[in-house]
């Protein structure tokens, strides 16, 4: 056992129980998820009083117009509402949700750890697609939308982590991913890096992801793998392999399981199986496409030579 019970004063406990309870009741019920997003914030970031003048039409500078509006997710854009291929009923929902959880990491509260993690796991049960019980999620936890990943029990994810759900990312039963982790599921394509693919990425029960590590879109962690600090993950690694490196390799099978293991040595170790875990997105007929970067790119014709 390496952590002890720690536990808040009694009256703390109870602010604590009675503000999730009701933010959990008002995300559950029929009320308009952008108000109730834009009510709470308000209140965690201690503008009330700011906000309250402002909504009877009194004087407000400015910059204090535009930090009340902001607490209204409608009034904000996230980089993956650009995204041309998102479903965007879910997405509706969900950058809402995504929106009340980074400006949560971003007040004073996000730092209590005994609120905080309780927090997340509330409006975790919210966001995701799906999320099991007794999860940590720590601060600076980034996502594409929220409503492709799935999540199973007792999961901890710690610090300045990225999961990259735009395709599909599922996370097993007592995983941990470690600080600064990345797990992608979309990729570009070498020469235009404006066409993406999507793929399922996952990562299998009891699997560990350490410090700073990233997983390619489309690879699979295997069940009780490690992937070693730093390393970057191109291919499959098998049930009970250690991974490290960049692109990672399996150099051990964790001591205990060598007898189920996958051999280090046998054919397809860390091989890339993206093609099948691919997610297919069809895109509206009428949908027009915006090149941020408008290059062209066209290959030059090759130099014609001094004989010609």
């Amino acid at each position: 056992m390496t952590k002890r019970h720690v536990s808040l004063p009694a009256d703390a406990e109870a602010g604590l129980e009675e503000f999730l309870d009701e933010v959990d009741r008002r995300l559950a019920s029929d009320e308009d998820t952008c108000s109730v997003v834009e009510d709470v914030l308000v209140d965690l970031h201690g503008d009330r009083d700011a906000y309250e003048r402002w909504q009877a039409g009194g004087d407000v500078s400015p910059a204090e117009r535009v930090r009340l509006q902001g607490y209204d997710p409608c009034n904000s854009t996230l980089e993956s509402e650009y995204y041309a291929e998102k479903d965007e009923e879910k997405f509706r929902e969900s950058k809402h949700l995504q929106w009340l959880w980074r400006q949560f990491d971003a007040t004073p509260m996000a730092d209590n750890v005994e609120f905080a993690l309780r927090f997340r796991q509330m409006l975790a049960d919210h966001l995701f697609a799906e999320c099991g019980d007794d999860c940590r999620f720590f601060k600076g936890i980034s996502v594409t939308y929220g409503h492709n990943v799935e999540i199973g029990d007792n999961v901890v994810i710690h610090d300045d982590v990225h999961l990259d759900d735009r395709g599909k990312l599922t996370i097993g039963d007592r995983v941990s991913i470690s600080d600064g982790a990345h797990l992608y599921s979309h990729d570009h394509d070498l020469v235009d890096q404006t066409a993406v693919e999507n793929f399922h990425t996952i990562v299998e029960d009891d699997a560990r992801v350490t410090y700073d590590a990233m997983v390619r879109a489309g690879c699979r962690i295997g069940e009780n793998a490690v992937v070693g600090a730093r390393a970057v993950v191109q291919g499959d690694v098998p049930d009970h392999h250690v991974a490290v490196g960049m692109p990672a390799k399996s150099v051990k099978i964790k001591p205990g399981w060598e007898d189920v293991a996958t051999p280090l040595d046998a054919d397809g170790v860390n091989a890339n199986r993206q093609d099948e875990r691919r997610v297919e997105r069809d895109l509206p007929e009428d949908f027009e496409p915006f090149d941020e970067f408008q290059r062209d790119l066209e290959p030059p014709a090759p130099p014609r030579s001094s004989d010609e």
